[in-house]
């Protein structure tokens, strides 16, 4: 059995919270994108180019060059957009993925203003004074009309908001309030930057040893797959196997745990390769890595995205497990790295 080569538990963790605390709601990406390229410059054998659509694909020449692997995980998350400025200066907005309310309800958030400086705020109730409203605090359902964005500045109409350089359409990004405690990460948006840092840490124990992957392989850092088409775009067509990196949701019904690594065999698109995910269980065992199997009844991913978009190629799913998912998320550096020894054994696998 080949030896996996030790991976840097603190340095994971760093290159985590650095990214988690870049917002980066689908859209609206860049930033984040930018950092993830910068930070893999260090490595000069990765090829990095940009996609059309602003993602990140890097290429790692490997010991054999026919029927190359691919990786994804994407660094766009949940957020929203202005749509209307209210006539009493605060903001109504449309929401980008799939989240309720009220995991939101009082979060402070970021607008970044297309005409001016970002205006911080927080995302109440309309009605959100129960010394006012009463019952009506807690009796009002949580939809776009009741929810309003209270802005960190002197306004009271939407002419003195606009005059902050406010726009319909601006993003709007909700903090991640990252802190890691007690091997747990606790922060919005582990989905999917948790991922984005297993790959990283791959790459860097990899490197650390001179290891090189079996087959030239493309990482590709998607940008839209909150949306449901982050992968459809940016991949090869000759790509052999596609391994999607995604959190693992936690909850009652469920195998997955904060502190294991999972392979997802089935969504809500349906199963994934059988064959691909077999390889990825011998792995595991091979290697003694600790795993669970689940299955996610409203989930999707990019691998689905790329199958959907016509890629003829297996596609497995594995990921760390996150509590409360498109939450206030949590998971552990056991999972963390859990997942971050599976890729490297795959990376590494001569396994057709």
């Amino acid at each position: 059995m080949q030896t996996l080569p030790p991976i840097d538990e603190q340095g994971m963790l760093a290159f985590l919270t650095d990214l988690l605390n870049i917002p980066s709601p689908t859209g609206y990406t860049e930033q984040a994108v930018a950092f993830v390229e910068d930070y893999l410059r260090r490595y000069p054998f990765l090829e990095m180019r940009r996609t059309r659509k602003g993602g990140l694909l890097a290429v790692w020449e490997g010991r054999q060059s026919g029927a190359p692997h691919a990786v994804t995980a994407h660094v766009d998350t949940l957020g929203a957009m202005v749509k209307e400025i209210k006539s009493n200066g605060r903001l109504r907005l449309t929401r980008i993925g799939g989240f309720a309310w009220n995991t939101v309800e009082g979060e402070a958030c970021t607008v970044f203003a297309g005409g001016g400086e970002p205006v911080r705020g927080a995302l109440l109730l309309a009605k959100a004074s129960a010394h006012v409203y009463g019952s009506e605090v807690t009796d009002t359902k949580r939809n776009d009309a009741s929810m309003e964005v209270r802005l960190d500045a002197r306004t009271t109409s939407a002419k003195e908001t606009r005059s902050l350089g406010v726009r319909v359409g601006d993003f709007v990004a909700f903090d991640p309030r990252v802190e890691v405690h007690n091997g747990f990460v606790r922060s919005r948006h582990l989905d999917d930057k948790a991922c984005v840092a297993d790959i990283v840490a791959a790459i860097e124990s990899m490197a650390a040893a001179g290891a090189q992957p079996s087959r030239t392989t493309y990482f590709l850092f998607s940008n839209y797959e909150e949306v449901g088409h982050g992968a459809a775009a940016g991949l090869p067509p000759d790509i052999a196997e596609l391994l999607t990196l995604d959190m693992a949701a936690v909850g009652e019904g469920q195998t997955s745990d904060e502190f294991h690594a999972t392979l997802c065999v089935k969504d809500s698109g349906g199963p994934y390769h059988y064959g691909f995910s077999q390889k990825l269980r011998r792995l595991a065992e091979r290697h003694a890595i600790p795993y669970k199997v689940d299955i996610y009844p409203y989930y999707g991913s990019d691998g689905e995205a790329a199958w959907r978009a016509g890629l003829d190629a297996p596609v497995a799913l594995i990921g760390p497990g996150v509590d409360a998912s498109h939450n206030y998320e949590r998971t552990h550096t056991d999972a963390l790295l859990a997942v971050t020894r599976w890729l490297t054994a795959y990376l590494l696998s001569d396994e057709a």
